[in-house]
């Protein structure tokens, strides 16, 4: 492999084997308590007592929010999300902690414990807050995809995430152990398989999966034959139809509705892919990620990563993560209430049941550790919650930035002194600020009074305030856990509940600090190490790294903030 490692992440193997001995049996007062059901004996799990498991199998369903896991519950499959709900261990509150609740910051964390204060990867993209040059989460011009092409600022490399995750701390104890990351989403591949793993992307533009140069010079021999046997062009012509009676949608928003764009495959079911097209091309592979279609392909690609690598095949730990794009596509496109994302939903069960089925024969049943969990929720459709009832809306940024910048300029003197949006944040031409002999967070606060009384914005927090020590303001804490001093915008700014910044009436988003968008499943099943019940007991996403470590019997990431998972005993 040709690759660059940050020095900082070559963590001493001797300390950290003697560091593994002192921590992989994590004593009760560490590892906490829980109930399998309100009002049972608490207990604790004795991670040490089982051998670690051949095989993690992680798996993220990108922007599904708990509430349509057990809004649904009663129309699931026999073994899909059922083998957790009914058989494993899940967590009935799992929270992010940070406020801006975005893919790239929701994947740094699963397995890093760490937040974007630490990571530094704060949001999928933002600008650099002294130049306005844009930035992307996974981007490093020192690398591209292999057989593919590599647009500007495309996520080829873990280059800028700060942190080492459990697969890291794994490979580096036993560099045997192998760490794939996959998904149809480059920073949903990279930012899990850490610095010493190896990620594949979907590529819109081919129907490949790809890895970058970051990883290696070329393709093993499974990832060409996968390619060669172009498995993308399948769906050309396939018809994404309703998997239950009209009858079973009555809990969700029928189709055609003005909000839900209307555009790729089209916002009502039944729908066809490649309808008018020629062939299979760029676009046609573009529109199988907003459709089942698209998690269908990607656990195809999971299976052969199974069997090209020979996961789980021997004694030496791998973990296999699989982040499930096409969820979030398609909540993006017509909100979570839609029926198309209540059957989007139930394809997705009905794979992951025919997925568990192959590991259970390929791996066996009683050698791997499978854990699902989301790096984001979902808020409804603003214009769907206001015929509701409900206070929602959209923040147009351009205005915003416009209303600022003209209050500024009858306070401070003309001048564009906001210069766009970062993230959630505003950014400032700073060398104005200078010229004109201004102290800056003088500017940061001015423009915190005038944004405020944008119609939709709930408050902002400025420089000052995000790296002072107040813990009594609502929801300070949690953009104190989004933000990177020198990465992120100085001024972050938080929408009122219901509301979202978007010029497009279509669709929606997620990213605020609120219940909608940080409450996801976390859910576990492995009858040797996670035992089974519903834990009512609040817990973090954060939690997760540290406890798959304990699992593992090897160190926690070393920037880990999370404690052990109350699992209940097996």
């Amino acid at each position: 492999m040709t690759m660059t490692r940050r020095t900082w992440l070559l963590v001493p193997v001797l300390a950290a084997l003697a560091a593994c001995a002192n921590t992989s049996a994590p004593s009760s007062s560490t590892a906490g308590a829980a109930s399998a059901t309100p009002g049972s004996t608490p207990a604790v799990t004795p991670f040490a007592a089982a051998k670690p498991p051949k095989l993690i199998v992680f798996m993220v369903v990108d922007g599904l929010p708990i509430r349509q896991v057990l809004g649904y519950r009663d129309q699931l499959q026999p073994d899909g999300f059922k083998r957790f709900l009914d058989r494993g261990a899940w967590f009935a509150n799992a929270y992010y902690g940070h406020g801006y609740t975005v893919t790239a910051a929701g994947h740094s964390i699963m397995l890093s414990g760490a937040y974007p204060e630490r990571s530094g990867i704060i949001g999928n993209e933002w600008r650099d807050p002294m130049t306005g040059a844009p930035q992307y989460n996974t981007a490093d011009p020192r690398y591209h995809y292999i057989g593919n092409k590599t647009e500007p600022l495309a996520g080829t490399s873990p280059e800028n995430y700060k942190v080492e995750t459990v697969g890291d701390v794994l490979r580096t104890l036993q560099p045997g152990s192998k760490m794939i990351g996959i998904s149809g989403k480059d920073r949903g591949a990279i930012l899990p398989s850490g610095h010493k793993g190896t990620a594949y992307m979907f590529m819109g533009s081919s129907g490949q999966f790809a890895s970058s140069t970051y990883y290696m010079d070329k393709h093993p021999a499974w990832v060409d034959a996968f390619n060669a046997g172009k498995p993308a062009d399948q769906f050309f012509g396939k018809t994404w139809a309703p998997m239950l009676p009209e009858s079973a949608y009555a809990r969700s928003v029928p189709d055609g509705q003005p909000w839900q764009a209307n555009s790729g495959n089209g916002n009502k079911l039944p729908a066809v892919l490649g309808a008018g097209m020629d062939g299979p091309g760029p676009r046609f592979y573009g529109n199988i990620l907003p459709s089942p279609f698209g998690d269908e392909l990607t656990l195809a690609f999971a299976r052969a990563a199974v069997e090209g690598e020979q996961l789980g095949a021997d004694d030496q730990t791998d973990i296999l993560s699989v982040s499930l794009s096409s969820h979030d596509y398609i909540n993006h496109a017509f909100g979570p209430e839609s029926r198309l994302s209540h059957d989007h939903f139930l394809h997705l069960d009905a794979y992951l049941q025919d997925w568990f089925k192959y590991l259970d024969a390929k791996v066996g049943r009683d050698n791997y550790v499978a854990v699902l969990t989301a790096d984001h929720g979902f808020t409804d459709t603003p214009e769907w919650a206001k015929s509701q009832g409900r206070d929602a809306g959209r923040i147009v940024p351009a205005q915003a930035v416009g209303f600022v910048n003209a209050g500024l300029a009858r306070q401070f003197g003309e001048g564009r002194w906001v210069i766009g949006m970062s993230g959630t944040g505003f950014i400032f031409d700073e060398p104005l600020i200078q010229q004109r002999g201004l102290k800056q967070d003088e500017v940061y606060e001015a423009a915190k009074a005038l944004v405020v009384q944008v119609d939709g914005v709930q408050t902002a927090f400025t420089r000052a305030q995000l790296a002072g020590t107040d813990t009594t303001t609502p929801n300070l804490a949690q953009m104190r856990h989004s933000w990177y001093p020198g990465i992120a915008a100085p001024l972050q700014v938080i929408p009122k509940p219901g509301w979202m910044f978007g010029s497009r009436v279509m669709g929606t988003t997620h990213g605020s600090p609120y219940e909608n968008d940080t409450h996801v499943p976390l859910l576990t099943w492995g009858p040797k190490w996670v035992g089974q019940g519903r834990i009512e007991q609040r817990v973090e996403i954060i939690d997760l790294a540290p406890t798959l470590s304990a699992i593992l019997h090897v160190p926690a990431p070393r920037q880990a903030q999370g404690k052990l998972l109350p699992l209940p005993a097996k």
